[in-house]
């Protein structure tokens, strides 16, 4: 690049929502930011981790075409880099077959430095062992007289680090962090925290670049930001959207001699992103991540089972939502123990939303399905077994509709009912996508006051939220009756699930030693139903599927549990 002495450095954050495997797709996005970079005359621009790939590729790093085509991809681009200083994620392989998690550094038409990621998560939802094996060389490069740190998400994480290594780094003018960070509540403030804390321990401006989107389980939030050597943050991209963000960054004057300066006007200031609550937080990523779901995966349209209760009201919503009310349908199916209030209540929630509502009655199937299994339950009194029957009755009724219109079904059951077992396998756990199969029973509620408080006015209607949580399979069934309160089984389930605390820490936790022992034997006992049920949206620090991986068959009990239970936890609801 041509040496013209300049104090002033304009940076891009280029916040793109990819695709895995999308070559094109993702490689367009790149070019036009580009475009638009250059227009703004931005001497440097910044892409997130993997940012050619998408992420995670998971075991398609596995197929050699995959790599290729991501090389392939990134050769593309080095036409495209001319008066400009690129940096973004690819898969970097070597002769011999091994594969890196990568940073690309592009400038003048040139691949002028390639990292590779040296800490390698392998941990919750990460398994980057698996595929790359770890860089040797710490990310530290000049270009032209000018000395940069560039680094790939986790290596900021790693306190080990060379990233906090001062003898290592040394005296830079700008420090990069190129991530794929998913989302989980309140994530954004350690990333702000740590960001800060590099700025000052190197007295250097710091680039955060993070990625944005859903894929598959996974939502990344973004929130790139920018923070200058005294550890304020000079710019910061919206949460939970794509966006293309500058700054201007004033370097010590033993840096000025890298970048042409154009003879820009200064940036118009940008007014900073507001903090969101943390229930709106929670609810843009379920909206992202149930959005990306189903265009990612050509799925233009949404059908839910509309129950009259409050998960389904809050599903309906984030459907709403994500796809727009053209694009979904409710679907309620009434049985004998369906309640006059629960029925009604579908009809408005429909009607308020602009939601299309069809009704199938299962009375009848019901009673056919109780007259053909007659005999075989002729020496059973009426249980658990007939209740179900309702469930799966409206899950083949949704997945017939599925099957027939192309549609996404989504499934409506809550972190809470899924962790003790209390759904149905092929009824209401029918379907494509989960929604909420990370939400706990709590934060259900507080996301249909959050929803419920926006601008546009209440959809919800209160008798839904007051109402005491059914399933309605029985005459006068509350979930009270099978289950603690919600708030203690919200409160034991953190402590197991998510924070993986032992019973005796539970139970000082102030869970009652009975109940807790109650939930921790269910949730241990239904980890069979959680192998089957659909994804669903990870906002939590430890969700169930990837980040908690218990086998189905064991017998490791807490230790106050002296057995595994009856037989019949298998089959609790």
């Amino acid at each position: 690049m041509t040496a013209e002495r300049s104090r002033t450095l304009r940076v891009g954050l280029a916040q793109i929502n990819t695709t895995v495997g999308d070559f094109d797709g993702n490689l367009a996005k790149v070019t036009e930011a580009i475009r638009k970079a250059r227009d703004c005359r931005a001497q440097v621009l910044t892409f997130p981790e993997l940012a050619l790939t998408g992420y995670p590729p998971e075991d398609l790093l596995f197929k050699r075409s995959f790599v290729s085509k991501n090389l392939e991809a990134l050769r593309a681009l080095l036409s495209h880099t001319h008066g400009l200083c690129v940096v973004l994620g690819f898969v970097d392989r070597k002769k011999g077959g091994e594969l890196y998690n990568a940073a690309a550094l592009l400038a003048d038409g040139r691949l002028r430095h390639v990292y590779h990621k040296t800490a390698l998560p392998n941990y919750g939802v990460f398994d980057e062992k698996r595929y790359f094996l770890p860089g040797k060389s710490p990310g530290v490069f000049t270009l032209g007289d000018m000395r940069m740190g560039l680094s790939i998400c986790e290596d900021l994480w790693d306190k080990k680090s060379w990233v906090y290594q001062k003898k290592v780094c040394g005296q830079m003018a700008l420090f990069i962090n190129i991530s794929a960070s998913p989302y989980h509540r309140l994530k954004h403030y350690q990333r702000l925290s740590l960001v800060r804390n590099l700025a000052g321990f190197h007295r250097t401006a710091v680039i955060y670049q993070n990625l944005v989107g859903g894929q598959d389980e996974l939502v990344f939030d973004g929130g790139s930001m920018v923070i200058d050597s005294r550890s304020r943050l000079v710019t910061r991209a919206e949460s939970f959207k794509e966006d293309l963000v500058f700054a201007d960054l004033t370097l010590p004057k033993k840096w000025t001699g890298v970048f042409k300066d154009p003879g820009r006007t200064p940036l118009r200031p940008r007014p900073q992103p507001r903090e969101l609550s943390r229930e709106e937080e929670v609810y843009r990523a379920l909206v992202l991540g149930t959005r990306d779901y189903l265009h990612k995966n050509n799925f233009k349209k949404a059908l839910i089972g509309i129950s009259g209760g409050i998960d389904s009201a809050l599903v309906a919503c984030i459907a709403v939502d994500a796809l727009g009310a053209r694009n979904v349908t409710g679907v309620t199916m009434p049985s004998r123990y369906t309640s006059g209030g629960t029925y009604a209540d579908s009809k408005t929630l429909c009607k308020k939303l602009g939601v299309a509502l069809l009704e199938f009655p299962i009375e009848r199937v019901h009673r056919a399905y109780l007259l053909l299994l007659k005999r075989a339950f002729k020496n059973c009194g009426p249980g658990i077994a007939e209740e179900n029957l309702q469930a799966r009755i409206r899950g083949n009724i949704l997945m017939a509709l599925s099957n027939q219109f192309g549609h996404l079904v989504l499934t409506t059951g809550n972190k809470s009912e899924l962790a003790t077992g209390y759904c149905t396998l092929y009824g209401d756990m029918a379907g494509g996508f989960a929604v909420l199969k990370d939400v706990p029973k709590t934060l259900v509620y507080k996301l249909a006051g959050y929803r419920n408080s926006l601008a546009s006015g209440p959809v919800i209607p209160q008798s839904i939220i007051r109402r005491a949580p059914t399933a309605e399979l029985r005459l006068n069934q509350k979930d009270r009756d099978s289950l603690p309160p919600y708030p203690l089984l919200d409160r034991c389930l953190e402590l197991y699930v998510e924070k993986d605390l032992p019973f005796e820490r539970i139970v000082r936790g102030g869970v009652p030693p009975k109940i807790a022992l109650e939930i921790v034997r269910k949730v241990d006992l239904n980890e069979y139903k959680r192998r089957q049920a659909p994804p669903g949206v990870k906002i939590t620090p430890l969700a169930f599927g990837k980040d908690r991986r218990i086998p189905i068959t064991h017998r490791f009990y807490p230790s106050s549990q002296k057995t595994p239970g009856s037989p019949e936890g298998l089959h609790f609801k």
